[in-house]
């Protein structure tokens, strides 16, 4: 199983980022796919969550502000990042499991399949 992300980088605040999630070695329509992220010095945290039937989960910090989506059809995750703030400069890493349920979607610990991550720093 591979995750890769791409799409960090270094942007202003109110600007925009898009984040890809490549996936290879998995029955990619099977599995439960999450976005995730950590600050320097702070635990990882639940960005968003898309499940099997495209339902989309977001944590309250990014609702309105950033769309989680994916491409069964070509093994891909999104997370476009709209209206970026100071505080959302971290690590972004995509995640992936196949048993999870909506329960435990927020949860890091219980997702099996990471990606590397990609920074992404939002700064003037």
């Amino acid at each position: 199983v591979q995750l890769v992300e791409s799409g960090g980088g270094l942007v202003q605040p109110g600007g925009s980022l898009r984040l890809s999630c490549a996936a290879s070695g998995i029955a990619f329509s099977r599995y439960v796919l999450g976005w995730f992220r950590q600050a320097a010095g702070k635990e990882r945290e639940f960005v968003a969550a898309i499940g099997r039937g495209h339902h989309t989960y977001y944590d309250d910090s990014v609702r309105g502000r950033f769309t989680i989506s994916r491409d069964n059809a070509k093994n891909m995750m999104y997370l476009q990042m709209n209206s970026l703030k100071a505080e959302d400069t971290a690590v972004y890493y995509c995640a992936a499991d196949q048993s999870l349920i909506v329960s435990s979607y927020r949860q890091y610990r219980q997702y099996d399949h990471w990606g590397q991550g990609t920074q992404v720093t939002v700064s003037s």
